[in-house]
Formats: C-alpha cells, structure tokens, sequence
C-alpha cells in the first residue's frame, strides 16, 4: 500500500529547478552544520556551566586561599582552574621580581585584576566560537529560502506562458516546488534562532559565575598573601 500522495514532498523536489535544488542543497548544509554546532555547545557549554558553578561553590567554603585552587579541579576539565593558574602564574613571577615589597604590593592587585579579566575573556572566547554561524542561519536561511521560492515561481510563470494555460493544473506543481524552499529556510532557521538565545542565556550564567570567582579569588589573595597588604616597615 502507498501511503505518499503522487506530489509527495521528495517529488516535488525532485521535479524542482536546479536553481531551486541548489537552495535546497545549500540550505541543508546549513541545517547540518547548524545542528552539528548546537549538539556540541550543548554538551560544552552545558559542563562549562556545571563546573563553574560547582567551582565557585567549592571556592568559597575551602579554608584557605591554596585549598580553594586545589578544589577547582584539573586545568583540563575546569575553566575555573585555567582562569586560576594564569593568576597564580603571574603572581609567582610578581613575587620572584626583582623590587622592593611595597612596590609589589602596588601592584598585585591590579596585576591579578587584569590576568583574571584576560582569562575568563580567553574561555569565553572558546566558548563561543562557532555561535555566530547560528545567529547568521537565523537571519539568512528564511531569506535564502525565500530567493529559491520567487525563482521557483518565476519559472512556473515562465511555464504558464508556455503552455498558453493558467489552469490550476498547470501552476500548482511549480508554485508547490517553490514553497518548499521557503519552508526548509524555515526549518534550518527555528531552530538556530532558539539555541542561540538558549546558549546565550547559558553563557551569560557561566560568564557570572568566572566573574563572581575573580573577585573571590582576589579578595582570598589580598587577605592570605602576606605582602600583599601590608605596607613595609621603614
């Protein structure tokens, strides 16, 4: 038994323009791109966020500045970790400078200031790579359907003045071939257009929670590091 109607979709695109076939093409390999992206910043950006959170928790309760590091976890995993070495880095290089305290003193505030900003701007920048191309599919994909339907109607016109006829007959099959591509724009734009704003709402929680931790971190320091807050004795 045959349950697809004679103009089933797969005929119809079949039956298509090349110009129209080569929107289609185009925008499935957008749609496979697109859906490649979403399922990959979906678990990434889903663990980022789990392991921010969970770091900066575990920051907070830690006894002491060193014990709050080690609970982060290892650099692989845990952006916290990679924010927090780069910090302790610059610090221990801060420290083996060859001036006096007080003027290590000036500075380490600032200087841990800007290498927490540079650090979580390095794992933001990991985090969305890629994201733009959804926002582009969202934006573009109706369009790039919408060329595909008018030069499908175009031709069915075209055709229509061949025939001498404007029978329904003869128009529907054209118009229906060009509608398709309107709707896969459609198909290939939804759903770009909604993970990209859920990602941006999943990224805008991570960014909070590394902003949150540098400043915790930088409080812990100026409070823990001996130097660091005491003016020298003359």
């Amino acid at each position: 038994m045959n349950f697809l109607p004679d103009n089933s979709v797969l005929a119809l695109l079949a039956g298509a323009t090349l110009a129209v076939k080569l929107v289609m093409l185009f925008l499935g390999c957008m749609s496979l791109w697109s859906w490649t992206i979403i399922i990959i910043k979906f678990l990434t950006i889903g663990t980022a966020r789990k392991k921010v959170l969970a770091g900066y928790a575990a920051f907070v309760e830690a006894g002491d500045l060193s014990k709050g590091i080690k609970g982060l976890g290892d650099k692989e995993h845990s952006p916290l970790a990679r924010v927090s070495s780069l910090a302790v880095h610059e610090f221990r290089l801060l420290e083996k400078a060859g001036i006096n305290r007080e003027r290590k003193r000036l500075l380490v505030k600032d200087t841990l200031r800007r290498v927490l900003k540079q650090g979580i701007s390095k794992e933001m920048r990991t985090l969305t790579r890629n994201l733009p191309f959804l926002a582009t599919c969202a934006n573009a994909a109706p369009f790039i359907g919408l060329f595909g339907t008018v030069w499908g109607i175009m031709h069915s016109f075209h055709s229509i003045g061949m025939a001498q006829s404007a029978a329904l007959a003869t128009v529907a099959p054209g118009i229906s071939e060009a509608l398709i591509a309107t709707a896969i724009g459609l198909l290939v734009a939804i759903p770009a257009t909604i993970f990209y704003n859920y990602f941006l709402g999943k990224l805008n929680e991570v960014e909070s929670g590394m902003v949150d931790f540098a400043g915790a971190f930088l409080n812990r320091a100026e409070r823990e590091i001996a130097w660091a807050d005491k003016p020298e004795r003359g």
